[in-house]
Formats: structure tokens, sequence, C-alpha cells
């Protein structure tokens, strides 16, 4: 038996006619880019998060960086975010000329510890970027609080979370600004790259309706520099269909984890951990592995057609583009003791029991092998 990590051809089975109808709809109209299925989507999306305006732009990393800039975060500017997430948090900061400042996570939940996010700001600090990571949101009240006392703005990375909660409110909707992937492999995915910059602001919002299109609010007037980072709408039409099924599909997301945490139970196994107050949609479901075997189970579980990933081997202060920020180990020690034992195994809507079964009964086998040996 062969289990991916991903399957997205499942969904699209379960949900063919209506896809394929939309993209006819779209194709036979005409109108491929910044058309009416993406206006439609930026108002649906906008609605369910429930905030007043929805963005599309070209695709997460896209969404993170117009942000900043609709921010007015710039050269010289410090934004505090975690170093245990993908790249592009970063990347985004970096375009704008400003510098990230790492604080280091909860080794429960991955997501940016929130005790240490104070003894950071300076008078340099403009923003904190928090990331609601694997599905699981960070702590927003606390986040919310410091930015409030010290004038700064909120940039929700939610690109893993969509349709998670807090406190009963969505993530993307709680800071001054949330960005969302579309990513085809995120909760609510595309058939390409695609990504929403989302705001109750009406001035962010305008400047990075602008952004996106070159500085440009009017066909060839430009009012600033901008970017070439438009959704188009072949992706916003299917992304319209997959809306309707999102909360089902992160309900079946919550049961699979259910029932991974009902058999992998041991001391040789950390099950993700969620908040009581948080609704966790798992975009991943990683669990932690002593770092001496995690890439012989990994190696193991393959041979054996199982796919898994690690998301992600290093912290991002140790990437070579970062390394001048001048980070050690011993700053972010949790950061990096968890991305020596992470592994995240399959996850997806349609993962069948049997399948979940099949996993945890091999990953059992391996630990059972190596606590003999």
């Amino acid at each position: 038996m062969n289990i991916p990590l991903f399957d997205l051809t499942r969904q699209y089975i379960s949900i063919e006619k209506e896809i394929d109808s939309a993209i006819k709809r779209v194709i036979e109209k005409g109108h491929f880019i910044l058309g009416p299925e993406v206006s439609i989507l930026e108002e649906e999306v906008a609605s369910y998060i429930g905030i007043d305006f929805g963005v599309g732009v070209a695709n997460g990393t896209d969404a993170l960086h117009l942000a900043l800039l609709a921010c007015n975060i710039g050269a010289g500017d410090e934004v505090i975010t975690t170093p245990f997430t993908f790249i592009a948090t970063c990347e985004a900061i970096s375009y704008c000329g400003a510098r990230p400042v790492f604080v280091d996570i909860d080794p429960r939940t991955y997501t940016i510890d929130v005790d240490r996010i104070e003894e950071k700001v300076t008078g340099d600090t403009k923003a904190i970027i928090p990331v609601h990571l694997y599905g699981q949101s960070a702590e927003m009240d606390k986040i919310m609080d410091i930015a409030r006392r010290y004038g700064l703005k909120v940039i929700e990375d939610s690109a893993q979370a969509f349709g998670a909660d807090y406190k009963g409110k969505r993530l993307g909707g709680i800071g001054d600004v949330g960005c969302l992937s579309f990513f085809p492999t995120k909760n609510l995915g595309a058939y390409g790259d695609g990504g929403m910059v989302l705001t109750r602001d009406k001035e962010i919002a305008e400047k990075v309706r602008m952004l996106r299109v070159h500085g440009s609010s009017k066909k060839y007037i430009h009012s600033f520099l901008g970017f070439n980072s438009r959704l188009d709408e072949l992706q916003a039409a299917i992304l319209r269909v997959k809306l309707r099924y999102i909360d089902r599909w992160n309900e079946m997301r919550r049961e699979n984890a259910a029932f991974y945490n009902s058999l992998l139970k041991g001391d040789d196994i950390t099950i993700p951990y969620e908040e009581n107050h948080n609704r966790h949609v798992y975009h991943l479901y990683v669990i932690c592995i002593d770092e001496r075997e995690r890439n012989k189970c990994q190696g193991y579980l393959s041979e054996r057609g199982i796919s898994t990933a690690i998301h992600y081997p290093m912290p991002v202060s140790n990437q070579d583009t970062f390394k001048y920020l001048g980070y050690r180990e011993e700053d972010l020690p949790n950061s990096h003791k968890v991305s020596g034992e992470i592994l995240a195994l399959p996850m997806y809507p349609e993962l069948t029991k049997d399948e979940i079964r099949t996993v945890c009964s091999n990953l059992q086998d391996f630990l059972e092998n190596r606590r003999k040996s």
C-alpha cells in the first residue's frame, strides 16, 4: 500500500463536476485576469473570515510582502517573527529592506513564544508576524496586547491555517492584516499558485490593490512602483468551489488527527498539542521523535510506501540567507531541538482509517525494533 503525504486527486474526484463547470465558465467568458471570479472570491473569503476586505494576489509570499509594504514597513525597520517557519515569512520582511528579529517557539505548539516577544521590541520595531503553524493559532490575545502597547502592526501568516479558530475568531481576521496562501496542498488550495491579503483597514486594502498591479489604480497611471501579483480567474473560480467544502474538509482533518492520536501513544512519540481555546485544522499532522531516530524512521516508512516530510529541517535563522543576523543555536534552543525531531505523517481529508492504521502500525514496528536493538 502506497500512502502519500497529500493526495489532491481524491479531492478533485469528489467535486469533479463542479470544478470542471467552474473552469469551463471562465474559459467561455474569456476574462482571465482580475475579473468577476476574483472579485467575488475576495468578498466570499472576507465574509468567511469575518473582515471587510480581501485582495487576491499571486501567491502567499506576495501576500506577506505586499501586506508589509502597505503597512509602511521599510528599510531600517524591524519585524518580530519566529524562525520556525517556511522561509517566505522572512523573505517578505527582507524584500522590504527590513530586518527579521527572531523569537523562539513554544515547544508544545511550535508557534511563537509570546512571553519572549516584548524583550525584543526596540525603537525600530514596527510589526509582529505570528505564524499559525501546521494549522494552529499563535496566542493572539497576548500578541495584540503587546502590539497595542507599542504601536505595532500585527500581520498574521495564516498560510497553513485557513478555517482555524482562536477563541471563536477566524485566523487572518484578528490582526491588522491576515495573509493566505492557496498553494495546492494548503487546506484551501488552488490548482496553481495564489494568495490573499485580508484586512479591515480600507487604506491598507487599497494600497495592496495598487501594489499588485504595478502601483496603479487606473490603467497606465502609476502612483508608485508596484508589482505584477495578480490572482487569476481560473484559480479564483476553483477556489470558490472549494470554499463551500472547507469546513467539512477541516473537520475530516480533525477527525483523522484524533484517530492518529488514539493510536500513537507512548513515550517514544510526541503527538500534536492543541490548546483548548484553539480549533486546529491540521494542515500537517506532525509528531516528534528522538532526533537520533527521526531520519531512520523516515527511511523505514518510505521503504514501506509511506510518505513523510520534515517541516522544517532547520530554523530560518540557520539558513545561509539569514546567517548574517548572527543568531546562535543557544539563542533559539526550542526551534533547533524541534527541527531535529519533527516528522509529518500523511494528512488530508480523504485519508482513510485503514491507511492511518497502516501508518501507525509501521511506525510502532520501527520503534519496537529500535527498542530491541
